[in-house]
């Protein structure tokens, strides 16, 4: 189903049959909350990536070293979220098929979801590292369960409790708190102590999921739910260089960039240089790719 997009991912032109990772997007805001826009966001950071270098000096590697496929973004219906949920799982689900990462850029976070869903019908014992500025939590979101707003519980329902590890957070309502409490691992505000949960999670298959606006809007206001009180740069790419580097990665998503929030592009630059690191870090983890060992038969 994978053909070769025309603009790719800075670096990302390698055929299908010899990538280890594949990129793809997903460009979905239809229960945005806030501010829509982030259907836009998968192409602009294809699109803006060509003003970055293909060369990491953090990581002294050049993407294009590895073998990434860029498979262009998915033709998504809007409105009812079901439909597109079921493509972004058929796609993730032939990644995961033919022993690749799916690596996948949104759209809002609802769209995570449907490479969980995958995910969890491929790897048995599946834990989620999450990090955003919006603990995700709620049961539904005026009235709809499918909503960016509640994409960690229904991951929950998927996994079960202790599968999930939150970093960053400092938004939501005080239930979403009190009900996670004794089920998802929660830490607010910044990423102290992650160290400790890639210990508590070496050796397990780990689906990564990044929520920009984790990122300070001073550093990222180009997102439509922009939360005061964030991370830096520098902060966000040492833990997902850590996570990519240390875990066994078996799918991945950045997701949350409205670009035109942020006319002055430097938010859009953002998010490439991270989906840059990520992909350098996941690839240079030579033991991590797919933990074989613990996929479902």
């Amino acid at each position: 189903m994978w053909k070769k997009n025309i603009e790719t991912f800075l670096g990302c032109d390698a055929d299908y049959a010899e990538a280890s990772v594949v990129l793809f997007g997903a460009p979905f805001d239809s229960t945005t909350s806030f501010r829509p826009g982030t259907r836009f966001g998968s192409s602009a950071i294809r699109h803006e990536s060509y003003g970055l270098e293909s060369y990491s000096p953090y990581q002294d590697h050049d993407i294009t070293d590895f073998s990434i496929f860029d498979g262009g973004d998915l033709e998504l219906p809007f409105g009812d979220p079901s439909p597109a949920l079921e493509q972004i799982q058929t796609a993730s689900a032939s990644i995961l098929q033919d022993n690749k990462i799916p690596f996948l850029l949104g759209g809002e976070h609802l769209v995570t979801l449907g490479s969980v869903r995958a995910a969890a019908m491929h790897f048995s014992d599946l834990h989620i590292l999450h990090f955003d500025a919006h603990a995700d939590l709620r049961d539904e979101y005026l009235g709809a369960s499918l909503s960016h707003a509640c994409v960690l519980r229904r991951c929950y329902e998927l996994l079960g409790k202790d599968k999930i590890f939150q970093y960053g957070i400092r938004s939501g309502d005080q239930h979403e708190f009190k009900w996670a409490n004794g089920k998802v691992f929660t830490h607010r505000f910044n990423f102290s102590g992650l160290e400790n949960t890639l210990d508590v999670l070496d050796g397990k298959p780990v689906y990564l999921t990044v929520d920009l606006d984790v990122l300070d809007p001073s550093v990222f206001p180009g997102t439509g739910t922009p939360e005061p009180g964030g991370v830096s740069f520098e902060e966000l790419r040492c833990a997902v260089t850590a996570a990519c580097e240390h875990l066994q990665i078996i799918g991945a998503d950045v997701n949350e960039l409205s670009p035109h929030y942020d006319p002055s592009g430097i938010s859009t630059a953002t998010a490439c240089k991270i989906v840059r690191e990520m992909l350098i870090a996941l690839l240079k983890n030579k033991g991590a790719n797919f933990c074989a060992a613990r996929r479902k038969l």
